[in-house]
């Protein structure tokens, strides 16, 4: 029921939001999502909403052309917000030979963010080299889960991510299609972990709530048009 159910209410949002927007649209909600319950978690103009981990501020990150984009060293930065389950949505567009990522259900604690919190992987997956591996390519849970080939954009074109997380249930979406499904705390989770370089991290995985993440991983990257609902 949980599976079907996510389906559901992927293939819903994607009606109603579509792939990736226009600039003229980005940013901004229709009337429909506004009753549909997605809020923005990015206006477009400030970095309100959000601030480094283990930090109060936001440092390195400005907005630029609407969107908000890693212009220098400053760390990855959360939101202000915790969420348990949840449906996410934003468009991505990353430098050349680029690396970045969106973190959930992260935690504050650890000192660095991704000892906690799974991650969708961000990438240029023609010039970096992790973009030759399927466990660490573009829409990849990072490490643990591969992307299929050929759905990601080439550099200089917006990507559109669909996160939705409810229960121990996680689906990625990339550009309209479903790439990535698994399980939290299930034995194939559970095993994966245990052989990865995430075995040594206690806290990897095991939040039932936590922040929105996204990762400068020293590369230039933009996000745009970040919204959220909250799932039952």
């Amino acid at each position: 029921m949980i599976r079907r159910s996510l389906l559901v209410v992927s293939l819903l949002s994607l009606l109603t939001v579509g792939a990736a927007q226009s600039q003229s649209m980005a940013n901004s909600l229709t009337d429909a999502e506004r009753a549909a319950g997605w809020k923005l978690l990015f206006e477009g103009q400030t970095t309100a909403g959000w601030r480094g981990y283990l930090k109060n501020t936001v440092t390195g990150w400005q907005v630029v052309d609407g969107a908000l984009t890693r212009a220098a060293e400053g760390g990855d930065i959360i939101t202000t917000e915790q969420y348990r389950n949840f449906e996410l949505a934003l468009e991505w567009k990353i430098g050349p030979g680029g690396n970045s990522g969106v973190f959930y259900r992260a935690v504050e604690g650890p000192s660095a963010i991704y000892f906690s919190a799974p991650e969708m992987q961000v990438l240029d997956d023609a010039l970096h080299a992790d973009g030759q591996f399927p466990l660490t390519s573009a829409g990849s849970n990072y490490g643990l889960h591969p992307a299929p080939r050929g759905v990601v954009r080439p550099v200089g074109e917006w990507n559109a991510v669909r996160i939705v997380v409810q229960g121990n249930q996680v689906e990625h979406w990339l550009n309209g299609r479903l790439i990535v499904r698994y399980r939290l705390q299930s034995h194939e989770w559970k095993a994966l972990v245990a052989g990865s370089k995430f075995a040594q991290w206690k806290e990897y995985g095991q939040a039932a709530e936590g922040y929105i993440g996204l990762q400068d991983h020293g590369d230039w990257v933009a996000f745009r048009s970040i919204r959220i609902r909250v799932l039952p």
